[in-house]
């Protein structure tokens, strides 16, 4: 007899379903990993509303996690069973132009875990050894489930290509924007600005090291910045919260000459003022996800105690009450950060 476990379905919109599956044996090349934690998203809670635009159903979720090795494939020599470990969730074709030239997160085939592939959203799951990365001893799986969204903010941290010293400004405090803040002081830039327009986010934001937080619900976003920063104004925008308001923000009031970067996915097509982006030659970036590196610098800066993660952790759920989880964000948008499904409730 197969041992049985138990995986996670959203069959539509709204409607989460379990089901018994054989526990997958792992391939040569991979690992059997016993799934601990995962955290919830944004992008997740788009499926969760029916409004990602590159998710069909029936899918498993899960793309934040972490685990433990439980079984090796023959093949599998720099990995152990017992060790702590997150997965990167990108399936790429290793083909294309960007896969050949390094940019793997760029891939024209791209899939995500939990989107366009099966998600870890089960007891246990098998994945290849090139996607595990080992996590220090001592980091808890909660946090350790939280290293994918931290990836994406230092690979976009990274888009701006000098922080040492730069004043610097995220406008957006969701998970994201506080991590992305976390991230930019913890790689050498001087100050960290901040916006929002709910006071909660903006002093969770503060209270993990952002130096000024404005509410441009009840101020000019752009005389805020004057006030931090002078006449200079900051080197460097980066957009968390996609939406044409904020964009407008940071076009209309950037230093000429400077960058902003885009790092939220806009839901619409956006309609900003690209005159004035050309009139003050604007270096407009982007970012996408993360590379392997980027994993290993979320994990050192974490180590190191440069990035906080424990304030950004609202509840924990039981993985049979996967979908309450989501009610209850959508009852307490304001105040949720970061909600994590106990797969393992005895793991921490």
């Amino acid at each position: 007899m197969k041992e049985m476990m138990i995986q996670q379905v959203m069959t539509q919109p709204k409607n989460i379903i379990f089901r018994e599956i054989a526990v997958p044996e792992p391939g040569p090349d991979q690992v059997l990993v016993k799934i601990k934690k995962i955290g919830i998203c944004g992008s997740d809670i788009h499926v969760y509303h029916g409004t990602h635009p590159y998710t069909s159903y029936p899918v498993t979720q899960g793309h934040e996690v972490s685990g433990e090795i439980v079984k090796l494939g023959e093949y599998v020599k720099d990995l152990s069973v017992g060790q702590r470990i997150t997965i990167e969730p990108q399936v790429f074709c290793g083909r294309c132009y960007p896969c050949l030239h390094g940019k793997y997160n760029l891939c024209e085939h791209l899939k995500v875990m939990g989107f366009q592939t099966t998600g870890t959203a089960s007891e246990y799951f098998a994945v290849d050894a090139s996607k595990v990365t080992p996590l220090p001893e001592g980091m808890t799986f909660s946090e350790g489930a939280m290293m994918e969204p931290l990836a994406v903010t230092v690979h976009a941290a990274k888009r701006f290509p000098d922080l040492k010293g730069a004043k610097t400004v995220v406008l957006g405090c969701g998970p994201i924007g506080i991590l992305l803040a976390q991230s930019l002081k913890a790689l050498g830039a001087d100050k960290v600005l901040v916006t929002d327009i709910s006071d909660t986010r903006l002093e969770i934001a503060k209270s993990v090291g952002a130096d000024y937080a404005v509410n441009t619900l009840h101020r000019d976003f752009g005389e805020a910045m004057l006030e931090a920063y002078g006449p200079d104004k900051a080197d460097v925008i980066f957009e968390c919260a996609g939406s044409d308001i904020t964009m407008e923000q940071a076009i209309q009031n950037a230093r000429k000459g400077s960058m902003i970067v885009l790092v939220a996915v806009f839901g619409k097509r956006a309609s900003v003022d690209l005159a004035k982006l050309n009139d003050s030659e604007l270096d407009l970036n982007t970012s996408m996800m993360y590379r392997h590196e980027d994993f290993v610098d979320a994990i050192r800066l974490v180590n190191e105690g440069k990035i906080l993660l424990k304030p950004l952790e609202t509840a924990h759920f039981a993985f049979a009450d996967y979908q309450k989880a989501y009610e209850y964000i959508d009852n307490n948008r304001e105040t949720t950060m970061k909600i994590i499904i106990d797969v393992d409730p005895e793991a921490e």
